[in-house]
């Protein structure tokens, strides 16, 4: 890793990337009716929630994923194809962490699917961000 080599334009680029993919991602026309299903949350529930809070600590922790991604793939080899498998790679660790602790909580497979998708879609496109602008 060559800490010179981090782009920290894209960094941010990478980390705005995971807002768009989890609006998508937990849109109704997605994943977003089964999401509320399986995590007993209603529409009022979720209205009520802190959006300060909320958007404001998960643009922070994107921003971390995004510069601990980018730290990893600060090389000169680094590419588009190698930076979103290396999200690829990473997306299945978090998958796994999401998937460890969601069955202890007794969450459903499909909670697990949804939530542990959106972090392996959300690091592959950081990473192939992270690796393409560089």
């Amino acid at each position: 890793m060559n800490p010179a080599l981090i782009n920290w334009p894209a960094v941010f680029v990478a980390a705005l990337s995971a807002f768009m993919v989890g609006g998508l991602w937990y849109s109704p026309k997605v994943f977003g009716t089964a999401w509320m299903t399986d995590t007993n949350l209603t529409q009022e529930e979720i209205q009520k929630g802190n959006k300060g809070k909320i958007f404001g600590m998960t643009a922070v922790f994107s921003l971390i994923m995004s510069a601990n991604l980018a730290a990893f793939l600060a090389t000169p080899t680094t590419t588009t194809s190698w930076g979103a498998t290396a999200g690829l790679l990473a997306g299945v660790w978090t998958f796994c962490a999401i998937a460890i602790h969601s069955l202890f909580e007794q969450k459903n497979w499909r909670l697990i699917f949804i939530n542990g998708g959106y972090s392996v879609v959300s690091l592959v496109l950081m990473g192939a961000i992270l690796g393409a602008w560089r």
